[in-house]
């Protein structure tokens, strides 16, 4: 009866959660359905295992999720993000527009704007390049995705997405964690993809197929509420408060637009690798600091520090184009809070599955996978994250559950923390991007296309190509190590 509640709970969230349940209600009730068919008291697994592993979610991530979101809606208020991505569709020209859309979009993410904020303002600039070249619209939402939801997410060295910063804590790593290994996935990601889209091109172009109907990009998705739902589960800014604020209408000069992005890299790699190492943090020891050690919280700081320099960098730079700071700054700051609480609700809810007596068969079914941990850790992000439709929560529930185990199978084994750091990463970008995510629904939407259009594009550039780079890097590491 016990697994039998685990799979009820589970279809139960995913289902409701598809149909544009909200995922603060749905997890608890999930986890309670699956604790009363297994025997387990409910209001203890609610209050002392969920909330507490939600708890402890926020506790360690949240100031991510919160300077990164004020840090992205600085960016696109300021006009900066569309000013980046204007000089890169200049500087490649017409006849490389699908390499601009990715490249824009690769390189505002990398540099830590949020997802959605890239979403409103690349897709119009997109949209514009792809009509005057001739290239089918149905291939936006694809180039969109692959520069802004694969390699920068969860692969290139340095990333401050949340994806990336989830399994420091568990590790004991850093932001750039295996970056050799990281640097040839992302170029497999990268590579595979822009075949597969040129292809694309060329093909209709073959056809005389053309740009298509016009559809007028959708403002109307950020207020639509079953989007929202979606989309705050699946990535790390509430739509709902990109109207918020005030957009500047001014033109931002290219290096006022791109030093905040500059300033997020390496202000993040020097707190990586110089500051913060060369520092006496022995007092994190004492109980009043939880106990804790810097191994455990430097990779946090570290992109905290980032975004906060970045935050007043993107200020200084753009202070006459900010009118309105104050309620731009309060409009990232609320959409950083149904994200944070929604992801932190999934992983309450993998708490108390983890804790369940009938999960020591799902354990020890993953754990029995062939082909050693990195294999088996693969595979537990890659079914979690497509189950939840959320990387970062499907991420943080395989950790959770596992993240002590795989540590153990890897000393054993002579595996780095690294490379486990950049397997779990990976893999928690692969399977997420299925038809239910809620940054593919919302992405659709926002070019006014259906799944039936775009969504063989978006599955050979967004989980193809990193499947690929997936077992490159489980392989390469297998024989090399980390590097």
């Amino acid at each position: 009866m016990g697994l039998l509640g685990i799979l009820v709970g589970l279809g139960l969230l995913v289902g409701l959660a598809f149909r544009g349940w909200s995922v603060l209600l749905l997890a608890p009730l999930c986890a309670s359905v699956a604790a009363a068919f297994g025997g387990e008291p409910l209001l203890a697994n609610w209050t002392q295992t969920f909330m507490a592993s939600a708890s402890e979610f926020l506790a360690q991530f949240f100031p991510i999720f919160l300077l990164g979101a004020v840090f992205g809606k600085l960016m696109d208020d300021s006009g900066a993000v569309a000013a980046v991505a204007g000089f890169i569709s200049r500087c490649l020209g017409e006849r490389r527009v699908i390499l601009a859309v990715v490249l824009a979009g690769a390189l505002v993410t990398y540099g830590g704007v949020s997802l959605f904020v890239a979403f409103f303002v690349i897709v119009p600039m997109a949209q514009s390049l792809f009509r005057t070249a001739g290239i089918p619209r149905r291939l936006v939402p694809a180039a969109v995705i692959l520069g802004t939801s694969t390699f920068t997410m969860s692969a290139l060295p340095g990333t401050p997405s949340i994806q990336n910063a989830i399994p420091m804590p568990f590790f004991g790593t850093t932001p750039f964690a295996a970056p050799g290994l990281g640097v040839v996935a992302s170029m497999i990601m990268l590579g595979v993809g822009l075949w597969w889209l040129l292809r694309a091109e060329q093909a209709a172009r073959r056809a005389n197929e053309g740009y298509g109907d016009e559809p007028p990009v959708s403002a109307d998705a950020a207020d639509d509420e079953l989007l929202r739902e979606r989309a705050t589960t699946a990535r790390e800014f509430d739509p709902a408060e990109i109207r918020h604020g005030h957009h500047s209408d001014a033109a931002v000069p290219v290096f006022n637009a791109i030093l905040p992005l500059i300033v997020v890299v390496a202000v993040n790699l020097l707190m990586s690798l110089v500051v913060l190492p060369r520092l006496d943090f022995s007092f994190l020891a004492e109980q009043r600091w939880g106990n804790t050690s810097l191994a455990a919280v430097a990779g946090v700081w570290s992109v905290v520090v980032a975004l906060a320099a970045a935050i007043v960098t993107v200020i200084l730079c753009n202070w006459t184009r900010l009118p309105a700071l104050r309620r731009t700054m309060d409009a990232g700051a609320n959409a950083s809070v149904l994200p944070a609480l929604s992801v932190a609700s999934l992983v309450g809810f993998g708490a108390v599955i983890a804790s369940l007596p009938a999960f020591g068969v799902v354990r020890e079914w993953v754990l029995r996978i062939e082909g050693g941990p990195l294999v088996s850790l693969a595979v537990a992000t890659n079914i979690l994250a497509a189950l939840t439709g959320s990387a970062s929560g499907g991420l943080t529930i395989a950790l959770d559950a596992l993240g002590k185990t795989y540590m153990g199978l890897a000393a054993e084994a002579g595996i780095e923390p690294g490379l486990l750091h950049r397997v779990a990463v990976i893999g928690s970008g692969t399977l997420d991007i299925l038809p239910h995510n809620g940054a593919v629904v919302s992405l659709l939407a926002i070019c006014g296309l259906r799944h039936r259009d775009s969504y063989l594009d978006i599955v050979m550039v967004g989980i193809a190509s990193s499947v690929i780079a997936l077992a490159a890097v489980i392989a390469i590491g297998t024989a090399f190590g980390s590097f």
